[in-house]
């Protein structure tokens, strides 16, 4: 977006900028002195960092890079559960020392602020739009997650949205955007929650959901009522960026930074593209030179 000029009402700008500026450092000494509750700590290390994201928390990756990482650093990494949008929030407003999210969109953005640092592509999955067996708007012969999703809407079946501003519900919207469908009504459910419990809702309803691939390997059964009716659309591609703090904003960053080298080296990056698979017969991520291919 091309830089307006509004002369009359510099002055007032200068201010509100200032203001705003003034706000957004007491929001972030605010939540330096209220830290958030930990979902859970990995490692038993004498220092510590704060990570927010997920589902590779929810399904286990976390801990397995944190236990190793752990062990190698001493440092014990505690993670916040937050969706990729407010995981942003919580990095940009100084409450976390990084994060691990899927919106690609986004990240640039804030990189391009300048509020995050050390973005570093770290893996992939891909997303599935799954639903009722009977299938009844058809989403099976879709030729994209657009034309499925259109196709939802043109029935009004009952379809599961997050809503949360999470990577998921970003990339469910840009499809819908794509469908040139505004979702709305009784057949559009919106829980507000994660991954998993949107998941159970969505076998509950009988309704169509857009699932990240790691969550159906893991999680499945608890959806004995769906399965997946449609995938493989370029778009549907998941990519996953790690970032830090920018130097000084947060205690702990240079601790995060390293361990964000570590999840890209050839270890951590061993440890991405092998989760799951003793568990569930197939690896849960790809690897960075996997969904390196897929990057915008």
């Amino acid at each position: 977006m091309k830089n307006k000029k509004f002369p009359k009402f510099s002055i007032n700008l200068k201010l509100l900028m200032a203001s705003i500026a003034i706000g957004m450092g007491m929001q972030t000494a605010m939540a330096q002195n209220n830290p958030m509750k930990p979902e859970a700590i990995y490692g038993k290390g004498s220092q510590s960092f704060t990570l927010a994201t997920g589902s590779p928390g929810e399904l286990g990756l976390l801990q397995a890079l944190g236990e190793v990482f752990d062990k190698k650093e001493g440092a014990r990494l505690i993670w916040i559960k937050a969706g990729s949008g407010a995981s942003l929030n919580l990095l940009k407003t100084g409450q976390v020392d990084m994060i691990m999210v899927h919106a690609p969109d986004a990240v640039n953005m804030a990189i391009a602020d300048g509020w995050a640092t050390n973005c570093t592509l770290i893996g992939s999955n891909e997303f599935y739009i799954v639903g009722p067996k009977s299938d009844p708007a058809t989403i099976k012969i879709s030729s994209s997650g657009a034309d499925a999703y259109a196709k939802v809407a043109k029935v009004k079946a009952n379809f599961i949205s997050r809503g949360d501003k999470s990577g998921t519900h970003q990339k469910e919207m840009d499809i819908w955007k794509k469908a040139d469908v505004t979702p709305e009504g009784s057949w559009y459910i919106v829980t507000n929650d994660f991954m998993t419990a949107s998941l159970k809702k969505a076998n509950a309803e009988n309704a169509y959901f857009m699932t990240d691939s790691s969550t159906w390997v893991a999680e499945k059964d608890i959806a004995p009522n769906l399965v997946i009716l449609y995938r493989g659309d370029k778009f549907l591609v998941n990519t996953y960026d790690a970032l830090a703090a920018p130097p000084g904003a947060t205690a702990n960053r240079d601790t995060a930074v390293k361990f964000i080298q570590f999840v890209a080296s050839d270890e951590g990056q061993a440890i991405i593209r092998n989760y799951g698979k003793s568990k569930y017969k197939e690896p849960l991520y790809n690897d960075a030179a996997y969904a390196k291919q897929y990057v915008q």
